[in-house]
């Protein structure tokens, strides 16, 4: 394999800086208060609301608190501006709670363990949120939450997201949909207005096609805004003079798949004035649309936008470039001068960064797209780690990933691969996986080999691939089904669909329908589609990484796919991690983990 190009010891990159490169944000709010917003560090596995006023930043998150809802387990819209200043749900109980400004603590507004938040908003002395109540049954609902009292809003829908009122208090907007479907495939977009006697009335559909609806919004004069695919991207739709039509767009993608509650990735100004963030060729862009036709485009120099908020002088975003991680921005709306609030801190020298390189591969009719990172310092065809994104209907983005540049450091090019499925590149991309789950996906983590080898930027026999959670599904297949791959890597992947099927939680409850078939009627092609069933087949490396505390992927899944490797007498590793759930947040795991995968790659390589 190739060395690293750069051996000595304080110019190594190591497993320790990679993680600890790895803080993010998250739910940027602006008020007169200022500016907030989540950020998560590894090194204390929390996560805690800042602070930016008078031009500085303080953290208003007590120890023993951490900022994050469990809702659909994947969370989202933690907390928001409203009372006595802040209205956030605590990890750890998941109940909501109110914040002075002043250093007061934090005071419970609910008291249910039954129950998680999220997606909270304030209105008129309440919070309003999404409700995930856990009984014999997991039921979900929109509720108002004030002190000692809880008032329902909307139920009888399986799920919920989103709710918002209008600036004169007057309208209800949010998100529904039902299973089987998910917010990322069939969802309605509701009304209700407010009655006389200060109640809601009953709830009307404002549209509900064979579309996905998120982010619903409302501007100053009280007309009512969301994003939609029915034109084959997510757009936005909004009231007009002459009824619910599509506002003038660019052709792509103006949100990511709705995997977490909360997202803010446009701002409704007017029937034709937003700020939003699109996608082009899976780079991100952000401009706003202005009245006239024209769009204002703004930090050119990122590569990806999340969770906007705006005021009078400033945009705010979270915000990545290929070659600084996740900050906390601002841009001047005079001069589009940009100021780092928070973040983006230099994890390598700009020379030494090993930046994102578009790349296609497959056929015209089943195209894949993908960002290769060539090996730092290397002038001969390096060693591939193949990376499978989760979801799977997710994406990965050309920003600089830490754990990425942990690899090239040492010598491994990286194919970061958007397989058909992924989302960012329009819905019929995005459900081109539909029933062909363990199929198209590795159809295009083995053409991204043969395009990158016939470019002659990698070494074709020194392959691997890696993937967490559905992302280790597919590194799974392709190491079953296909002999492409020197060895692999599973972090919390999916082995037995069927399995899985019967122990995940409700809001992907029959995602695998939609992925694979009924489990019952299309059994064959579960059978055919299922690694721990073929495990036989498998005849080079693994190594798996799991948490103990996984209610997504649960751990039996793994621990059975390690038994029938060493059964058949192939060398598989795992490392489980007690007090880890879908996905690692704790430094010394993260550490361990990247350290081991790196270790495992190496040893195999030595080996042949």
């Amino acid at each position: 394999m190739n060395e690293t190009p750069v051996s000595s010891p304080e110019a190594e990159f190591t497993a320790a800086q990679a993680v600890a490169a790895g803080t993010d944000f998250a739910e940027l709010k602006v008020g007169d208060a200022g500016l907030f917003w989540v950020e998560f560090r590894p090194a204390d596995d929390a996560c805690r609301i800042w602070h930016w006023h008078h031009h500085q930043a303080r953290c208003l998150t007590p120890d023993g608190f951490s900022v994050r809802s469990r809702v659909y387990e994947y969370g989202g819209g933690s907390f928001c501006l409203g009372g006595d200043g802040l209205v956030f749900v605590n990890e750890k109980d998941q109940q909501v709670y109110t914040q002075p400004l002043d250093n007061t603590p934090p005071r419970a507004l609910t008291h249910d363990p039954a129950c998680r938040y999220g997606d909270v908003q304030w209105h008129g002395g309440q919070a309003l949120a999404v409700e995930e109540r856990h009984g014999e049954t997991v039921e979900h609902r929109l509720v108002a939450l004030a002190e000692g009292t809880r008032q329902v809003l909307v139920e009888g829908a399986d799920f919920y997201a989103s709710p918002t009122v209008s600036p004169d208090g007057q309208r209800l907007a949010w998100i529904e949909w039902d299973r089987p479907a998910q917010p990322w495939t069939v969802t309605r977009l509701m009304t209700c207005r407010r009655e006389a006697s200060g109640q809601w009335g009953p709830a009307q559909t404002v549209a509900a096609g064979d579309e996905s609806l998120q982010q619903p919004r409302f501007d100053e004069a009280n007309r009512l805004y969301c994003l939609s695919d029915r034109d084959g991207f997510w757009q936005p739709w909004g009231e007009r003079d002459d009824g619910w039509q599509a506002l003038a767009s660019e052709p792509a993608d103006h949100a990511a798949a709705p995997w977490q509650l909360g997202a803010s990735t446009w701002l409704a100004l007017g029937p034709q004035h937003y700020l939003a963030t699109w996608f082009e060729a899976g780079f991100g862009q952000l401009g706003l649309r202005t009245p006239d036709g024209r769009t204002e485009r703004f930090a050119s120099a990122y590569t990806r936008f999340r969770h906007l908020a705006m005021d009078a002088t400033c945009v705010y975003a979270i915000a990545a470039s290929p070659i600084s991680p996740a900050a906390v921005i601002a841009i001047a709306r005079d001069t589009h001068e940009v100021s780092i609030l928070a973040g983006g801190a230099e994890v390598l020298p700009a020379h030494r960064v090993s930046v994102p390189h578009s790349f296609h591969c497959g056929t015209a009719n089943a195209l894949a797209h993908g960002f290769f990172y060539p090996a730092a310092g290397s002038t001969t065809p390096s060693p591939l780690i193949v990376f499978i994104h989760g979801g799977p209907t997710s994406a990965c983005y050309p920003v600089l990933d830490p754990r990425i540049q942990f690899w090239t450091q040492r010598g491994f090019a990286v194919a970061d691969l958007n397989y058909r499925g992924s989302s960012g590149y329009g819905r019929a991309y995005r459900h081109a996986l539909h029933l062909r789950w363990g199929q198209s996906d590795v159809e295009d983590a083995c053409s991204a080999v043969e395009r990158l080898a016939a470019d002659g930027l990698i070494d074709k026999t020194k392959v691997f691939i890696r993937g967490g959670s559905a992302g280790g599904y597919t590194a799974l297949c392709a190491l079953a089904f296909r002999e492409v791959f020197r060895a692999g890597a599973s972090l919390y992947g999916v082995s037995d669909p069927v399995a899985l099927a019967r122990a995940t939680h409700k809001f992907e409850g029959d995602y695998l329908d939609w992925l694979i078939g009924d489990p019952e009627q299309d059994a064959e092609r579960y059978r055919q589609r299922t690694p721990l069933l073929h495990a036989e087949r498998i005849k080079v490396p693994v190594v798996f990484f799991q948490g103990e505390l996984d209610a997504v992927v649960v751990p039996e899944q793994t621990r059975a796919m390690l038994a029938a490797l060493n059964a058949n007498g192939i060398e598989a590793q795992a490392h489980f991690y007690a007090g880890e759930r879908h996905g690692f947040r704790k430094a010394r795991n993260l550490e361990h983990a990247l350290e081991q995968e790196w270790r495992f790659y190496c040893k195999v390589l030595e080996q042949h």
